[in-house]
């Protein structure tokens, strides 16, 4: 498709991504009458929905394009506006589909079509892309943050994140560098990935250290190790855990799960919902999975409304003990 060339055909062939999904269910019908939609609120004072999108896969040819921008769009349009990628999925190529996706809106209003106030814009979006750990030294984590800015078409980035920690001694210059991008507007806050209870009190102690707004790591039903000292130490704290892969990863998603299943059904959600309400229960934790097409996002999405029980809490716990 010619983003720029964008008809009332193509309009209504894109908005079809999610306004053919199947309507709102009871549990999110009145939880979102009562304003029960879950977020997160970061240190610095931003507000994101507690189920966002990752990206680790997207752009990458493993589905056709379309599929993948209506996935992003169906989510944005849900409310899960907070968007994860990196300058390293696949080799930037994540990164500039989303570009495309957020700047459609603006090529669209050039065409004048009046529809596109239905598609998102960059406001719409709370942007989060990744710096990696061979790229920190001396100006480099300006040049990849250049490069991130280039590619998602925009001039900043709502969130940086260290994609792996460095060697201590590094901590220092990468705050710093991190401090610098958000005094020039390119980056709102920043944060860090795959960090240590350890790691996170060493950069505590760099000067500016404390502005650090999140650890994201792995969490998920099948893998707890966070539970162990990173997330007590985020709760303590005051500083909200991303978790990736919260349906499992790859290679051990738990959506097929009958516990999963049969606790959905008790709430008229999917598997991947409960998977999903269960690792932002606390309140204190943002999940951020993949949604490879419009129904995926749909389903990802009704863990925003889910509460579960004290009951089912207790089956998950012992079906998947830390």
């Amino acid at each position: 498709m010619s983003f720029h060339l964008l008809d009332r055909r193509q309009f209504g062939l894109r908005a079809a991504a999610c306004l053919s999904l199947p309507a709102l269910g009871a549990l999110q019908r009145s939880a979102l009458a009562a304003g029960l939609r879950r977020y997160v609120k970061l240190p610095a004072g931003a507000t994101v929905p507690a189920v966002g999108q990752a990206a680790w896969h997207l752009g990458q040819d493993k589905r056709p394009e379309a599929v993948e921008q209506d996935a992003l769009l169906a989510g944005i349009w849900l409310g899960m506006k907070l968007i994860d990628t990196s300058g390293n999925y696949g080799n930037g190529s994540s990164e500039e589909l989303i570009g495309r996706v957020i700047s459609e809106r603006q090529q669209c209003l050039a065409s004048r079509v009046r529809e596109c106030i239905w598609l998102p814009g960059r406001d719409d979006v709370y942007l989060v892309s990744k710096v990696e750990s061979d790229e920190v030294d001396g100006d480099g984590i300006w040049r990849a943050c250049d490069a991130s800015l280039r590619r998602l078409q925009t001039d900043h980035l709502d969130l940086y994140l260290l994609h792996s920690p460095v060697p201590t001694e590094k901590f220092a210059h990468v705050v710093a560098s991190f401090e610098q991008l958000r005094a020039a507007g390119k980056i709102r806050d920043w944060g860090v990935s795959n960090f240590s209870r350890q790691q996170m009190e060493d950069i505590w102690r760099v000067p500016d250290g404390k502005r650090c707004v999140t650890n994201q790591v792995a969490y998920s039903l099948r893998y707890r190790r966070a539970e162990r000292e990173v997330l007590p130490w985020c709760m303590e704290h005051d500083i909200p855990m991303m978790a990736y892969s919260p349906l499992g990863g790859d290679n051990n998603l738990v959506v097929n799960d009958q516990k999963l299943k049969e606790i959905g059904a008790a709430h008229g959600v999917s598997a991947s919902a409960v998977a999903l309400g269960w690792v932002i229960r606390s309140g204190k934790v943002i999940a951020i999975p993949e949604s490879s097409t419009p129904a995926d996002a749909r389903e990802n999405e009704a863990a925003l409304y889910l509460t579960l029980t004290d009951k089912e809490l207790q089956a998950l716990e012992a079906a998947y003990p830390a």
